[in-house]
């Protein structure tokens, strides 16, 4: 539906500060319109766009990072909210279900890390997303089995130290994103150029990002390619609660917040455990009465059980944008095609100045 175009997208990333798109006459008429393979990030992967679906936890299993590594893009397993056998079962179930590349996003302050890298290991799983801690810590061993690694940042400290750690590849998130999120609260339009400038290795923008247009945009300001999670909560692959992706879905602009700094800064909708929480705040609560109305298991029942009352639900400021759920791979189509319509329109008047 979306790709019977006869035409390919090149993208080439140099350490100027110009980025530069063409548009390449093909005369394919695939379905699968192919980035071409000197993206860095394509390249890297082994797979057609570079648009990555974020390992987010209670939302990201097998079905969903299946179907959007057969739609051309990079699905994630979340692992941070599976026990070591349910992650051996998802991984499983995802190589039956795909040919493609896939990877595991990986918590370092998960409590069995090293049970999961066994599992990683043991499956050959090709390539891990880390992040919530060092890099330093596992990237090695997992780059010695023939892995590849990418570490999510939040900063530009964080993002030199994630390439002298050796990875290949950063993940530079904005605040806008949901779940949780860097202190400083940059934004992606001013996270992607400040590291960009900097680093060497592959960039991936993270933060804000739901479709075509902006996609072009993160990648006009210097990332290779993106991380999308926020729209991959509202499809029938996802497995999320049915209840938590009708709020994605209804969720206005504006109906987010970071909050909850003194713990962990995370992104929440505002429902009526959101409201608790600024109430906590307005008495002054201090940090261990925050954590106590915290308590445990807030993420499961609100985004995987349904709990739209009592549940922590995370997602980003990208929300307001989201409207509908659908297939994945009509999410991958529709934001690819809207990436070739956007770039082709850098070509009108406005542009030239």
């Amino acid at each position: 539906m979306y790709f019977g175009v006869q035409a390919m997208l090149l993208s080439v990333h140099g350490k100027d500060k110009n980025n530069y798109f063409r548009v390449v006459p093909t005369g394919n008429e695939n379905y699968h319109l192919k980035m071409q393979q000197n993206n860095r990030i394509t390249s890297l992967f082994g797979i057609d766009f570079p648009l990555i679906q974020a390992g987010m936890i209670w939302c990201s299993g097998w079905q969903l990072a299946a179907a959007v590594s057969n739609a051309g893009g990079l699905g994630i397993i979340g692992s941070g909210s599976m026990y070591p056998e349910v992650l051996d079962e998802h991984i499983q179930k995802c190589k039956q279900a795909t040919n493609k590349p896939f990877a595991v996003n990986l918590p370092m302050l998960y409590p069995n890390i090293e049970e999961h890298i066994q599992t990683i290991i043991k499956h050959q799983v090709p390539i891990v997303f880390t992040s919530a801690g060092n890099p330093k810590t596992w990237t090695a061993h997992l780059k010695s089995h023939g892995i590849k690694v990418v570490h999510v940042v939040s900063s530009l400290k964080f993002a030199l130290k994630a390439q002298d750690a050796g990875v290949d590849a950063v993940v530079a998130e904005g605040f806008e994103a949901g779940g949780h999120n860097g202190r400083d609260e940059t934004t992606t339009m001013c996270l992607i150029p400040l590291v960009a400038k900097e680093l060497s290795i592959p960039l991936i923008a993270a933060g804000g990002i739901g479709t075509g247009r902006g996609m072009l945009a993160a990648m006009n300001l210097g990332a290779d390619g993106v991380q999308i999670g926020s729209r991959f909560i509202a499809t029938p692959e996802s497995s999320a609660h049915e209840n938590f992706k009708q709020t994605v879905i209804e969720t206005p602009e504006g109906g987010t917040q970071l909050t909850l700094k003194e713990l962990t800064p995370v992104r929440l909708i505002k429902n009526p455990f959101y409201n608790e929480v600024e109430s906590a705040y307005q008495r002054c609560a201090t940090q261990e009465e925050l954590q106590a109305l915290l308590g445990r298991g807030r993420a499961k029942k609100g985004m995987f059980e349904g709990d739209l009352i009592n549940g922590e639900l995370e997602v980003g400021q990208i929300s307001g944008l989201i409207t509908e759920i659908k297939p994945a791979a009509e999410v991958v189509q529709e934001i690819i095609h809207e990436f070739r319509e956007a770039l082709n329109e850098q070509q009108q008047s406005k542009f030239q100045f």
